[in-house]
């Protein structure tokens, strides 16, 4: 099968080199594009989101013990409490699809349910405070009322059925955690100070995160002046707790843990940015393969093919956290109808290309493609739903 694997995917680039139309300037175009996404991303995303990420996953890797996730997100967990720890935690973090894709894989592989952990992975990117706020003000209150209940909801439903549905695997799943359940050393710390570890990695990651308001006021603004303030004592904090609190085999383990996740994951996004800026350009700028005026033209009115195709393209386009605002916006003045509106603001900051490979190396095709639908499924009734209602 490694052989089979290997050899397709000599002929696969063989193919490309051989037949592609580099010589067309679109695709000329296309290609620079795919570097520009990748830059964009690099410089947005990587040093102040994704690393703050692979850091907090390490840090549940080693420093939380299996018993207290599946206490709380496991298979014998109270359930009304897991997910709905997991449908809110977006009003905390505000990442984008790929930055909580090493905190998914953190609680996953420590013991968490798979419908805890895929509401998890939806909410993250998709419940953003801000991002909600700026919606109904940008958009209408409608719309941003519409995306706030909607995204809570389906981080419930998304993962109640995926739990139901792979309910054979995951009861096999959690019985060799049970049987394998080991505790971490942690008699070096209390309770008190390994909470006040874990928040200070998550507020450095919310506040190096913290992106630029559109109007410079307000407190969202305060706190964006501010924000290299907080995160330099919030490491200096950071520094003592390890000194003090921490043994230096610990923090090699820490360590060693954030670097599995980093390759394990960085190479799948970095190729799947490329892959989306060479297919849709940057969400700023017309220069993929596939014109963003044929998008426009395909999604207005309310039928179930422009609402379907809304989510479709929601799902496959990278978003980074904020920009889908400004893009819909202009959408919206093209003659995209509401509703399909809708569905790409539920489909688009939860799920992008880059986001589903890491999932399938996760997860595997079966899992990944059944989680995929499902939010391209719900975002398409949701979007049909709401059009209905504001015609």
């Amino acid at each position: 099968m490694k052989e089979l694997k290997t050899f397709s995917l000599i002929v696969g680039v063989f193919l490309v080199a051989y037949f592609a139309p580099f010589g067309n300037p679109r695709v000329q175009t296309a290609i620079l594009e795919a570097f520009h996404m990748l830059q964009e991303y690099a410089r947005e995303h990587v040093l102040f989101c994704l690393v703050p990420a692979f850091f907090i996953a390490g840090a549940m890797q080693n420093f939380i013990s299996q018993q207290s996730v599946m206490r709380y997100l496991g298979r014998g967990a109270k359930q009304w409490l897991a997910y709905a720890v997991a449908s809110v935690s977006g009003a905390i973090l505000a990442v984008c699809s790929c930055t909580v894709l090493p905190l998914f894989m953190g609680i996953y592989k420590r013991g968490a349910g798979l419908g805890p952990a895929t509401a998890f992975l939806y909410s993250g990117p998709a419940i953003n405070v801000l991002a909600i706020i700026l919606t109904a003000r940008v958009l209408g209150w409608q719309i941003g009322l519409a995306r706030a209940v909607g995204a809570v909801l389906f981080s419930v439903v998304i993962g109640i059925l995926m739990a139901t549905i792979f309910r054979g695997e995951e009861t096999e799943r959690q019985k060799g955690f049970a049987a394998a359940l080991q505790t971490v050393d942690e008699r070096g710390r209390s309770l008190g100070q390994t909470t006040a570890y874990f928040a200070t990695l998550v507020l450095i990651l919310v506040f190096a995160a913290w992106g630029k308001p559109a109007e410079p006021i307000g407190f969202w603004y305060d706190v964006f002046k501010i924000k290299w303030y907080l995160v330099v004592a919030l490491l200096i904090y950071l520094a003592y707790m390890l000194k003090a609190w921490f043994k230096p085999g610990e923090l090699v383990a820490w360590k060693d843990s954030t670097w599995d996740f980093a390759k394990r994951i960085l190479p799948l996004l970095f190729g799947g940015v490329m892959v989306a800026g060479l297919l849709m350009g940057r969400p700023s700028v017309d220069s993929g393969l596939i014109p963003s005026r044929y998008v426009s033209t395909l999604v207005g009115g309310n039928s179930l093919f422009a609402n379907f195709f809304a989510s479709v393209v929601g799902a496959f386009m990278y978003f980074a956290t904020l920009t889908e605002i400004p893009i819909l916006q202009g959408l919206l003045g093209s003659g995209m109808g509401q509703g399909p509106a809708l569905a790409l603001l539920l489909a688009g900051p939860a799920l992008s290309l880059p986001n589903m490979l890491v999932i399938n190396s996760v997860l595997g095709p079966k899992k990944t493609i059944t989680y995929v639908s499902l939010v391209v499924v719900m975002a398409t009734i949701s979007g049909m739903i709401f059009g209905a209602m504001v015609a």
